[in-house]
């Protein structure tokens, strides 16, 4: 008997192919049966008329920070509610594992400032109570939703065995043996391979380059080839040039790090701009290089345009473009006094645009940023107007009107950049780039930078403009980028696609209504802590190992998601 059957539903099974009608049986949560609609015979315990809706394979998010926020969220939420079933974690280099305790208060803080996650709910929401990473592993086990896999992380593995000489030291011979034996021994437990940056955006919570930034290629290289002893496993890394284009050492160390371990690496994000055209060939060319030296690098990207908000009062990302870190660091009332000093803000704009600015030029546009929460009487009205024509009226240049705006609400105000590329060309130029053999759709960050940006809703946002907006890419097409192309990467063993004794990770959508609503800002997590979420349209059912864990956007409360651990859940990708 059946435990559950799906009939009459418009099949995109993840392959690409396309879609048909067809009944889908569900047994032990797995795929037991998949014929054409009205064709099975055998009974079930449940059953559900899917007529006119869609049966796809449950989404893989390659790049999430997931790894705190399960633990007082095992729903994953918003990722899951938008079809989301496998989350990839233990990116960029951050993990909650290995860990000392008393180096417990340090990461919590790093956490806090490098990934935007509310301190509060780090303090409030998670426990702490491991050392190794197969520990971390364990207490995951039994209580999420959705399947979890998670790299480990260079910066904790340097302060595991350097303690607070990995800010700023080089470890001896012994530490990088004992660096190399951790690793080992988190893959072993299941981790799914090593996660680093060398990102110059990246502090700790004291305001020094995190730990992982101080390492030499000796080092990374050496834990890059104990990953390729292990079955299953990848590499994640980040580098500056990630923002905006590599430099040739850089793309020098991506390629030597893939191929000393023979194992994929994937890196993001690669933003695509039609006015930055060299752009998308010189990241490229990274991926070029590697699969000459026996290696792979993919590029992850996003399909949309995940609206980030700012605020000159709380860290965000215009405290990362040069020279803006040192003024926005400054207490409340000396900084709105920098602020307005108009040889400040000049050579504040002089900063944001020029070269080393890179990718957060892009920022600089002030006339193009729309007011959102005010909270002065003097800001009365300005919520939804963009600043560029309240400048006009005011007679004032855009970054000076917006200072004044933000000084009125005491640097509260938050704002909403409008995207400089959401023009035919650069919507053109993504959907070329999507054919190429090394990219992959996915960054969303979901996890991170709370009350900053909302990427998880990509998926849903995603395939509605594929059905409804601009139609880039087809549905069946759209699907695959979504599953099986990261399950291949990733080496997921028996899922990406709606086949028979694939687990039964599925999503079950309306494509009449599929899509995401608007980031809205929430009070839910630990402490009271914001953050920004959305809600999902059209999603009528997401099933994980073949338990339904959302109905009609609202959780059910099952928790059948596994931890998902390299060789057992994972095989080696070939690179060549």
């Amino acid at each position: 008997m059946l435990d559950h059957l799906i009939k009459g539903a418009d099949l995109v099974d993840g392959t690409g192919a396309p879609a048909r009608r067809a009944d889908v049986g569900l047994r032990d949560g797995r795929v037991a049966v998949v014929a054409a609609a009205g064709t099975v015979t055998e009974p079930a315990r449940a059953t559900e008329d899917a007529t006119g809706l869609v049966l796809a394979p449950g989404f893989v998010d390659p790049h999430t920070h997931y790894d705190a926020q399960l633990f007082w969220d095992p729903y994953a939420t918003p990722s899951m509610s938008h079809g989301v079933t496998t989350v990839v974690g233990g990116n960029c280099g951050f993990t909650l594992a290995p860990l000392r305790a008393e180096d417990a208060d340090y990461t919590r803080r790093m956490m806090s400032k490098v990934e935007g996650m509310a301190l509060q709910a780090l303090e409030e929401g998670v426990d702490w109570s491991w050392h190794g990473f197969g520990e971390y592993l364990d207490a995951l086990e039994g209580r999420i939703a959705v399947n979890a896999g998670f790299m480990v992380g260079h910066c904790a593995l340097r302060r595991y065995v350097m303690g607070a000489d990995a800010v700023g030291g080089r470890p001896t011979a012994g530490q990088l043996r004992e660096m190399v034996r951790l690793l080992r021994e988190a893959m072993d437990a299941g981790a799914w391979g090593l996660s680093t940056t060398r990102s110059s955006t990246h502090t700790d919570g004291d305001g020094a380059p995190v730990a992982s930034r101080h390492a030499e290629p000796d080092e990374v290289l050496a834990l890059c080839a104990a990953v390729g002893e292990h079955e299953g496993t990848q590499i994640e890394a980040i580098v500056a040039g990630c923002l905006d284009r590599f430099a040739d050492d850089e793309i020098d160390l991506l390629v030597e790090m893939s191929a000393a371990a023979g194992r994929p690496l994937n890196w993001n994000v690669l933003t695509i701009d039609a006015a930055v055209p060299d752009r998308v060939p010189r990241q490229l060319l990274a991926s070029e290089r590697a699969r000459k030296a026996g290696g792979r690098i993919v590029a992850l990207t996003m399909p949309i345009l995940t609206p980030m908000n700012m605020s000159l009062g709380t860290f965000c990302a215009l405290n990362l473009i040069p020279g803006w870190g040192e003024v926005l660091a400054l207490p409340v009332g000396e900084r709105i006094a920098r602020l307005r000093d108009p040889e400040v803000r000049a050579e504040m704009l002089r900063r944001a645009d020029s070269p080393e600015a890179g990718v957060f030029r892009r920022l600089a546009d002030f006339g193009r940023y729309v007011v959102g929460d005010t909270y002065s009487p003097e800001n009365a009205g300005l919520t939804g107007r963009v600043v560029g024509d309240v400048a006009r009226e005011r007679g004032l240049d855009p970054f000076a009107c917006l200072v004044e705006i933000c000084a009125r609400d005491g640097l509260r105000t938050v704002l909403w950049p409008m995207p400089p590329d959401n023009d035919p060309a650069s919507w053109a130029l993504r959907r070329d780039t999507w054919e190429h053999e090394d990219v992959l759709l996915g960054g969303s960050d979901a996890g991170a930078h709370l009350d900053r940006m909302c990427g998880a809703p990509y998926t849903t946002r995603f395939l509605g403009d594929c059905l409804r907006g601009r139609r880039l890419v087809g549905l069946e097409r759209a699907v695959r980028m979504l599953t099986d192309d990261p399950a291949r990467l990733f080496g997921l063993r028996d899922r990406g696609r709606v086949a028979v004794g694939a687990h039964a990770d599925l999503v079950l959508f309306d494509p009449e209504r599929i899509e995401a609503g608007p980031a809205t800002l929430v009070h839910d997590l630990p402490g009271d802590s914001p953050r920004l979420d959305s809600r999902a349209v059209g999603v009528v059912s997401v099933r994980v190992n073949g338990v339904e864990t959302v109905r009609d956007d609202e959780v059910t409360g099952a928790v059948p998601g596994r931890v998902l651990r390299s060789g057992r859940d994972t095989r080696t990708v070939p690179v060549r």
